[in-house]
């Protein structure tokens, strides 16, 4: 059975729309679980909106005001709480990641944005956006700095990455950015913030998963997967997917190499790149 934590509806306008949800949907003595049939999603969805896991969703808030005959009063809210400097297809797992208890990093090609320098950042936007204005890159590199404020908090969430070998072969920004990057990363590693397993080429058929993938695990509600190509994201809540998702996972960490045979080939390669 699903479940909320009780939250001041007033801390922002996300915990509102959630304390505004939870009183309508008293109002009309319906369970989480009896809600979401009738609004067409599942019951976890309910819990995370009320519960301020998840931002609100639009087209569920509207069917909400629909059922509750409110007008267009959580889909205003729904605005307010959606809010964001991130893209819109990653507010969501912006969000997410801010409560999550574990974020488990699957990255085939490139840093992960929240082990990313600044320099790194801006070399990525700029090859991926090459006309994109300046003011938006910076824009864009802050916002991805700013969410690496998660990792200074010393308990949640704890965070593990399997890099892929040509993450740390592919040098944008040039070599010395790149050397910089392979750095920071170690420098995490030392820290004992994050974990981190390289894939080697040798044992690239070993363990399979295509793309950039999180996997997110939380104190209340089951676990999500945010998948991400150039320029779209997905959320998958489906737990059957999900368990396919950490299945693969699990067999990617167990081909890898170990975190402190990975820390070793991160500073090498970084001091080839600086010898280069």
């Amino acid at each position: 059975m699903t479940h909320t934590r009780r939250l001041d509806p007033y801390d922002s306008p996300r915990a509102f729309y959630g304390a505004e949800l939870r009183r309508l949907r008293d109002e009309v003595g319906l369970s989480q679980e009896r809600l979401s049939e009738r609004v067409f999603c599942s019951p976890a969805y309910i819990a995370h909106f009320e519960s301020c896991v998840r931002l609100p969703q639009e087209e569920i808030s509207k069917l909400l005001d629909d059922l509750f005959g409110t007008g267009e009063h959580l889909q205003r809210l729904c605005k307010l709480a959606r809010r964001s400097s991130y893209p819109d297809y990653f507010a969501d797992a912006a969000d997410l990641e801010t409560v999550a208890t574990h974020l488990y990093d699957h990255a085939p090609l490139l840093v992960p944005g929240l082990l990313q320098t600044r320099e790194y950042a801006r070399a990525l936007s700029l090859a991926t956006a090459p006309f994109m204005p300046e003011d938006v890159i910076e824009k864009h590199v802050q916002a991805r700095l700013e969410r690496q404020r998660l990792l200074k908090n010393p308990e949640v969430p704890e965070l593990w990455t399997v890099l892929h070998e040509p993450v740390l072969r592919t040098a944008f920004g040039g070599p010395e950015i790149t050397a910089r990057q392979l750095h920071h990363i170690a420098a995490l590693v030392r820290t004992r913030r994050v974990v981190v397993q390289v894939l080697p080429f040798t044992a690239a058929a070993q363990g399979f998963m295509s793309g950039m993938a999180r996997i997110m695990t939380f104190a209340e509600g089951p676990s999500m997967v945010y998948e991400e190509g150039a320029h779209r994201g997905n959320l998958i809540d489906d737990p059957a997917l999900v368990a396919q998702y950490q299945a693969s996972y699990d067999l990617i960490r167990a081909a890898a190499l170990s975190p402190m045979a990975s820390l070793e080939m991160l500073e090498s390669v970084a001091e080839d790149y600086g010898r280069s």
